[in-house]
């Protein structure tokens, strides 16, 4: 693949499986503590959750984008605070531009999570906790095997839209060559050149693979994990 693509659009496909793991990996105990509550939970403001939740999928992603940059550029009370506690800076760094895939990919993830636990028959939770399970306990040893497959699905389409994150990214953290240059960036750039159609044709191909792999492994991951569960 080196040979194939220019050292920039490597990199450029390097750092978005570098934002999309980490968005994923730091999103995922958060989208499934959500799932959960959004499905087992009976609380004020359940519905209120949900919609916001589900909210960046019906925002326009560079409305989302600003509210990112309002929130946590360096100027915004969280983007100050972060930086002043613990150096940490978001705005026009990659690390925004894994905060803004997560977010954007935040909704598959719950909904693929919740799905699974809403298929989880209660009384079997019911039953582990009339034998004395605390209601954690309940969880790690019933609810989480049970609901693995839908897990692993959630993470693996949160990971294929984190890859193909663009107007959330670039408004937030802009179009940084090596530094916040995504995928979904360079290709954009590309196509604001002359001549610059056969990179970005060699990206989109690589989008859409990553993108048709992640929908295939997620199925068949989902399968086999339920199978085995189901023969345990």
């Amino acid at each position: 693949m080196t040979d194939w693509l220019t050292p920039e659009e490597w990199q450029a496909v390097a750092l978005s499986l570098r934002v999309s793991f980490w968005a994923t990996l730091l999103s995922l105990p958060i989208g499934i503590a959500t799932a959960y509550a959004l499905a087992r939970g009976r609380f004020w403001g359940r519905q209120v959750l949900n919609g916001l939740v589900h909210l960046p999928l019906i925002l326009p992603p560079v409305v989302t984008g600003y509210l990112l940059l309002a929130t946590f550029g360096r100027r915004g009370t969280l983007g100050a605070f972060l930086e002043s506690s613990f150096g940490l800076v978001l705005a026009f760094r990659w690390t925004g531009a894994a905060l803004a895939a997560a977010v954007m990919a935040f909704p598959l993830m719950v909904r693929a999570i919740r799905l699974a636990i809403e298929a989880v028959d209660p009384r079997l939770e019911q039953a582990a906790g009339t034998l004395g399970a605390s209601r954690p306990w309940v969880f790690v040893t019933v609810t989480l095997p049970l609901i693995l497959p839908g897990i692993i699905a959630g993470a693996i389409l949160a990971f294929a839209k984190a890859m193909g994150e663009f107007g959330a990214t670039i408004t937030f953290v802009s179009n940084i060559p090596g530094q916040t240059q995504t995928l979904p960036s360079a290709i954009y750039s590309f196509l604001q050149v002359p001549g610059g159609e056969p990179q970005a044709l060699r990206l989109v191909l690589i989008a859409v693979a990553v993108a048709m792999v992640a929908l295939l492994a997620s199925e068949w991951v989902s399968r086999a994990v339920a199978r085995r569960i189901g023969g345990a």
